[in-house]
């Protein structure tokens, strides 16, 4: 991968710090943002599809964007978290790109840059800890618009914290596949550009100059998954961005995304999510 292809622009929704007594306790959170803790004192869990961290006290945890996650905590918990929104226009992710660590240990400076960052943001403590009171359009809006409002000063400093705490995860990453086939990366690059259109296999074993059988092995060897359901994948999440950032009708993101069947969106939105489209917008718009 190209290194100007990895850099992102992260904009800052929510941080604050918290203090919890058994009652951190969320299920099926499934969120279009990515969320950073720092344990301060105490103990609890994050239980993602691929195992858990038991939180331990200086340490940073980070849950990337789309990843399916809930919280357990039967105890005292102090913690600071930071959620982030990755501004990604029709490029790939950073976290499709690369693995980061659930955990690591913080640096002694990353609660000092993180108190830094409460202070220049004052208003974006969060009030309510129901994920569904924060993931919603009123308040990704009001988040959005105090963004507008933040001292250019401010702004440029926030960025470079959030890019520092990051990069505390970075040093420990690793590539998915750093040596990626050329050909799949031009494919990934087409999809996401024309993530509104209807793609088809044909078109993307032509862009490779392969014949569809052997693009959909060489695609599945690379990636894990077929192209098609890799293309699905990404049409939904983009789906699950607009129904929260936009107040637009489901049939029309359908459209908007390429599907002539309504149905068929609905059935795959709820397959990938566990919610219909329209149970995932309601909820969204408390």
């Amino acid at each position: 991968m190209i290194r100007k292809e990895l850099k992102r622009d992260f904009i800052l929704l929510n941080v604050g710090y918290a203090y919890h007594n058994a009652d951190w306790n969320w299920k099926n959170i499934h969120s279009p943002f990515a969320r950073i803790h720092y344990v301060k004192s105490g103990t609890a869990k994050i239980i993602r599809e691929d195992g858990f961290s038991e939180l331990k006290k200086d340490h940073l945890y980070l849950t990337p964007s789309y990843t399916k996650h809930a919280y357990e905590c039967d105890g005292m918990l102090e913690l600071y978290y930071i959620h982030l929104y990755e501004d990604l226009g029709k490029n790939i992710s950073l976290f499709d790109q690369i693995d980061f660590p659930a955990e690591i240990e913080a640096d002694p400076l990353d609660i000092q840059l993180i108190e830094r960052l409460i202070r220049i943001n004052p208003e974006r403590e969060l009030q309510y800890y129901d994920p569904n009171s924060y993931d919603n359009s009123a308040h990704v809006a009001y988040n959005m618009a105090l963004q507008q409002k933040t001292p250019l000063a401010f702004e440029m400093e926030s960025h470079g914290i959030i890019q520092q705490i990051i990069s505390r995860f970075l040093a420990r990453a690793v590539f998915k596949n750093e040596h990626m086939e050329e050909r799949i990366v031009r494919s990934l690059h087409y999809i996401h550009k024309n993530i509104d259109k209807p793609i088809e296999i044909e078109q993307l074993a032509e862009i490779c100059f392969l014949t569809k059988d052997h693009f959909i092995r060489l695609f599945k060897k690379e990636m894990h998954c077929t192209p098609g359901k890799y293309i699905n994948q990404k049409k939904i999440e983009t789906a699950q961005l607009r129904l929260l950032l936009n107040q637009e009708h489901i049939k029309d993101i359908a459209y908007g995304l390429g599907f002539d069947n309504i149905s068929y969106f609905n059935r795959l939105f709820y397959k990938m999510t566990g919610e219909s489209p329209g149970r995932y917008k309601k909820q969204r718009m408390l």
